[in-house]
């Protein structure tokens, strides 16, 4: 998940946070603007931070970012003052960084952070890696651990996101316990807080516990089960969030090695089993663990490694002002090794826009908003921080579809269009397939495949493609069940518009 440290850099600002204006709404606009017009950038605004993990953005009017440093210290940023050099908060006596993953890993504000200066943290905490969620009271310079859960047997899968729901309570992500293949079995265990993602009331304490369990979370009074449990079913659930325009939870759920995959879950879908181990992605997973009788939430986003990907970042729903025309409802993720800048939208029947839109940083680790809404990123190494901007840039070119199906078979013709005002001189065309489909031959290119990913290069005599011009490919796959044709594709790196 994280990459080795390495010396950290200078900061280029050190002075502490001014007071900014009163943060404004929200918008709850979703933009109509198509995926692939959409391009993202970032430009650095920090650097210096020691393997920033998260951040987080008190709602006080002070404008600032509080980023979490895996070590176990938290700095605060401000647009006009830059990175302060002190810490806002040092924790590193209580944190076990051995390991890759362990470290200071997620940090949320309550929404009475103003008055009441607390701040949550999540951490692996000596001697052991135990995942540890604690109360930090600033004005106090006080660690109170609320909940904690053994980890010690491997050093991966920590999980560590914290956020607050809609509803106002605590949410917190765990991994299954780490190693390969969740040797614990704990994704479909219950009774464990590992593979899971708990739901606390931390404003209240009940009996000998420092918080206290919703009345309504879906595991209380059965027997055996740990009554925090609100999903279960995941392997390393490191960044989720909520759309705070409908209180949905969107969550990006590292796999294995074959899927990475995103989870959408309505408000109230507390139970869901989102199918860790038995199932990767939308795939059985060879050898996991399947208990009989259970019921699973599919992602409704997967994408596989041979992207160049290897861990999923999950984002947010952008709900900020700025580019609320044209990201408004859209949500925005990446991955920790391909850098790809994924983009989805419901499409209002059932399914989901998708498109790549660009690339962040190198090893992103989070993304996070400001009280407005708007779009920061880290990144690991070497320990920078980003402000995340979208414009609109159409396609240079357009995919049009033609498909028929039948048994266990299907042809799938693409009329690749180039909408752009120069030359394509030598193209390769990318695209996903459906889970089960298998290529069994090609025409008009040169094309193979890894797991579910297609790359289709020219043939000798159609490198060339000039502006308006089209070239014809196309190939036969044998399908299991579900034959739809690719939903996205880029050429040469580009994302087109894809027509019918």
């Amino acid at each position: 998940m994280l990459a080795p440290l390495t010396a950290a850099a200078q900061p280029l600002t050190a002075t502490s946070a001014t007071t900014a204006p009163a943060t404004a709404p929200r918008s709850d606009a979703t933009s109509t603007v198509p995926l692939p017009s959409l391009h993202a950038t970032t430009t650095q605004v920090a650097s210096g931070l020691r393997r920033p993990t998260a951040l987080a953005a008190p709602d006080d009017g002070t404008g600032r970012l509080f980023i979490t440093e895996k070590p176990g210290t938290v700095r605060a940023y401000h647009p006009d003052t830059g990175l302060a050099r002190t810490p806002l908060i040092d924790i590193t006596s209580a944190i076990d960084e051995s390991g890759n993953e362990r470290g200071l890993l997620g940090i949320a504000l309550p929404p009475d952070f103003a008055e009441s200066q607390d701040v949550y943290l999540a951490y692996t905490a000596l001697p052991d890696g135990a995942v540890t969620l604690a109360r930090y009271r600033l004005d106090e310079s006080r660690l109170e651990v609320l909940l904690s859960q053994e980890h010690a047997e491997y050093s991966n899968h920590n999980g560590g996101q914290l956020a607050f729901g809609p509803d106002g309570h605590l949410y917190w992500s765990i991994g299954d316990g780490g190693g390969s293949a969740d040797p614990l079995r704990a994704g479909q265990r219950l009774d464990t807080l590992l593979g899971k993602i708990v739901r606390v009331d931390v404003s209240r304490t009940c009996g000998a516990l420092a918080y206290c369990v919703p009345a309504d979370n879906p595991f209380v009074g059965t027997a055996g089960a740990r009554p925090e449990i609100w999903l279960y079913g995941l392997r390393n659930p490191w960044r989720f969030s909520f759309d705070s325009a409908d209180g949905s939870m969107w969550i990006g759920d590292v796999g294995q090695g074959r899927w990475e995959e995103v989870d959408h879950l309505r408000p109230g879908q507390g139970g869901s089993n989102l199918g860790w181990s038995c199932y990767e992605g939308l795939e059985k997973f060879e050898g996991g663990h399947c208990p009989p009788g259970e019921e699973y939430t599919k992602p409704v986003f997967t994408y596989s490694p041979y992207t160049g990907g290897c861990s999923v970042i999950g984002g947010h729903v952008y709900r900020g002002r700025a580019y609320a025309d044209l990201v408004g409802g859209t949500y925005i993720a990446t991955d920790y090794c391909s850098s790809t800048v994924w983009a989805l939208r419901p499409d209002g029947r059932g399914g989901y826009e998708q498109a790549e839109i660009g690339e962040m940083p190198t090893q992103v680790t989070s993304i996070g908003t400001t009280a407005e809404g708007e779009f920061y990123v880290v990144n690991d190494l070497p320990g920078g921080l980003h402000r995340v901007s979208f414009e609109r840039e159409e396609p240079t070119c357009r995919v049009d579809r033609t498909v028929k199906s039948w048994g266990t078979g299907t042809t799938v013709d693409l009329t690749v269009t180039n909408t752009g005002t120069t030359p394509v001189n030598g193209w390769t065309l990318k695209f996903p397939l459906a889970l089960g489909q298998t290529v069994v031959s090609d025409w008009n290119t040169d094309l193979t495949q890894g797991s579910n990913t297609i790359t289709a290069t020219n043939a000798s005599y159609n490198g060339t493609i000039a502006p308006g011009a089209s070239v014809t490919l196309g190939y036969l796959a044998q399908h299991t069940g579900d034959a739809s044709p690719p939903p996205r594709f880029t050429l040469n790196g580009d994302a087109c518009a894809v027509g019918r």
